[in-house]
């Protein structure tokens, strides 16, 4: 089981990021769970760098470019530098900012050039009763996938995180049986991509986890990890949902 741990701008504070990378950390060596951290791109690179625990990171984003003249872009390959193994790309609150499918697809390119293994998030906002949502799903993953070929798009993980869901409480969010229906959907759009014996990607969740859902959630819907926002960044919060987990 796979814990993503994306600490957003939350931890603005050196401290608290030696704190929380130092709990992950002791997690990891207590539990059999995989977590990769996802910090602001300065703590990755002060941590990534002497990492020689069984923690992983991530970046938040990469640039759609591949360097240059362009002021204030890392890009794929810096992170891949820079000591991170996965690459977050497509987020909501990226999407919301105006990042089109085009842009997406460029950056899973390149993450996937520089060995960087991409974390495509997709998801809708809202549901419609005739289902039309399930377009959008497939949209999103066909055009991200458009630029790599089939044995690529297999490095892929896919981390469902329906907007709706996000910022609600555990009793609020997703059920375990409607989540199940939508990995299955997902697994069935990758295996259209994926043609022959391509691999099966990973599946992840992400929208309203915490230590009082996600054991129901991950025993009942066949996900293999979760993307953790804001409850990563609270050490309680974090270190529940792992036990739980474990």
């Amino acid at each position: 089981m796979l814990i993503l741990a994306n600490w957003k701008a939350y931890v603005e504070d050196g401290a608290k990021a030696k704190k929380l990378f130092g709990l992950a950390k002791r997690l990891t060596a207590k539990h059999r769970i995989e977590i990769v951290l996802a910090p602001a791109a300065p703590w990755l690179g002060l941590f990534a760098a002497k990492n020689k625990s069984k923690v992983s990171f991530a970046a938040q984003d990469v640039s759609a470019t591949t360097g240059g003249p362009e002021t204030g872009e890392i890009t794929a390959q810096i992170y891949a530098a820079s000591g991170a193994r996965y690459a977050i790309i497509g987020h909501s609150e990226r999407r919301a900012m105006g990042e089109s499918g085009e842009s997406i697809a460029k950056k899973v390119e390149h993450a996937i050039a520089h060995d960087l293994i991409p974390v495509l998030c997709i998801g809708e906002a809202e549901r419609d009763d005739a289902g039309k949502y399930l377009m959008l799903i497939r949209a999103q993953i066909t055009e991200a996938l458009a630029a790599i070929s089939p044995k690529e798009r297999a490095q892929v993980i896919v981390a469902y995180e329906p907007i709706w869901a996000i910022g609600k409480t555990a009793s609020e969010a997703i059920r375990a049986t409607d989540l199940a229906e939508m990995v299955l959907y997902i697994r069935k759009v990758l295996a259209e991509q994926l043609p022959g014996k391509n691999g099966k990607p990973l599946v992840l969740y992400g929208g309203s986890v915490e230590p009082e859902n996600i054991r129901a959630l991950a025993g009942g819907s066949g996900v293999d990890g979760f993307l953790v926002g804001h409850a990563s960044v609270d050490e309680g919060m974090f270190a529940g949902i792992v036990k739980a987990l474990s």
